[in-house]
């Protein structure tokens, strides 16, 4: 049996999606219950070098519903959110992700799958097809961002498991 691009992206971003929506939802509870100030948390890193939290949950948006964008204009850049960021502002650009990835159709992945895309850094250029753009380059992003989101409020104290990255997983009916 063969696996479409949709099947390959897809679901797996809705779900981890999701779940980074439960993690922001309990990070504003956290920040209620121990009456730390939000943006304590919107502004962690692991490391000094490291972007904050506000930038995680940006890039899960930009590498799964921008990356979706891309693909179907043929080019990608990068981009930086916004300053000062509120967990309102954080909850709906993963809202916006989702809506995204559901308004994407199996038939019009498939559609552009061969399509090329330009990924344009400054001066540096990288030529990609859809496919290999959306698995190769923004799949392992975006799935680094998760788990970063993940990190970050661990390392903050949060009481968190495997299962609050995980999300859930699609059993069978």
């Amino acid at each position: 049996m063969s696996i479409s691009l949709y099947d390959a992206f897809v679901p797996n971003s809705l779900q981890i999606v999701g779940a980074g929506q439960r993690l922001l939802d309990k990070a504003e509870k956290y920040c209620a219950e121990t009456n730390t100030p939000p943006e304590t948390l919107i502004d962690k890193r692991l490391a000094p070098d490291m972007l904050p939290l506000a930038f995680q949950v940006f890039s899960m948006r930009h590498h799964s519903a921008g990356a979706l964008a891309g693909v179907r204009t043929g080019a990608f850049s990068p981009a930086r959110p916004d300053p000062g960021l509120d967990f309102a502002a954080l909850k709906a650009m993963l809202s916006d992700a989702e809506a995204a990835l559901k308004a994407t159709s199996a038939d019009e992945l498939a559609s552009l799958a061969d399509k090329p895309l330009l990924f344009t850094a400054g001066e540096r250029k990288m030529s990609f097809t859809a496919t290999n753009f959306l698995l190769s380059f923004s799949q392992p992003n975006f799935f680094f961002h998760a788990s970063m989101l993940y990190a970050i409020l661990r390392y903050a104290g949060l009481p968190l498991s495997k299962g609050d990255y995980i999300g859930r997983p699609r059993f069978n009916a």
